[in-house]
């Protein structure tokens, strides 16, 4: 309970504020802090999916397979980055070299003690099964490897 001590209390006070045209000081600063927790989760979602694409050019001696077509730019690594290729019939290649699944991980686990963080390339024909190209992704990243798949380019009109 509270006790007012001018006559009328509060609310005379907000009335005789309003009739003599005076603005109001305070700022809400509640819907600002909202928009920008908002924004914020966005660019942190966001951010990882912005590196998704890759220069093809570079990797002109890898196996021939049919990538998929995006409209992602292309990236340039900052070192030669490792390629797995997996073609149409569901063959895996490590580099030029075809290995059977079962060799992908001791190789992967070997290359990462060797080199540290290398980056690696998933090419996966658009013929293949997702299953396939899933499998190599489960390997790659039980190895501790960053991945990055790899798609062709859409021709833009």
């Amino acid at each position: 309970m509270g006790a007012g001590l001018q006559p009328g209390g509060a609310l005379s006070n907000r009335r005789a504020r309003r009739r003599s045209g005076l603005p109001m000081s305070e700022i809400n600063v509640t819907p600002m802090v909202d928009v920008m927790l908002v924004l914020l989760i966005i660019f942190m979602v966001t951010a990882p999916l912005l590196t998704v694409g890759v220069d093809i050019d570079a990797n002109a001696t890898l196996p021939e397979v049919e990538l998929p077509a995006t409209e992602a730019g292309p990236v340039n690594p900052e070192q030669a980055p490792l390629s797995i290729t997996v073609d149409a019939d569901g063959k895996i290649f490590l580099q030029n070299t075809e290995i059977g699944f079962d060799e992908l991980m001791p190789k992967l686990t070997a290359i990462r003690d060797a080199g540290g963080g290398t980056q690696v390339w998933v090419r996966g024909d658009k013929g293949t099964p997702y299953g396939n190209v899933a499998k190599v992704l489960v390997r790659i990243k039980e190895a501790g490897l960053p991945v990055t798949l790899v798609t062709d380019q859409v021709d833009q009109p």
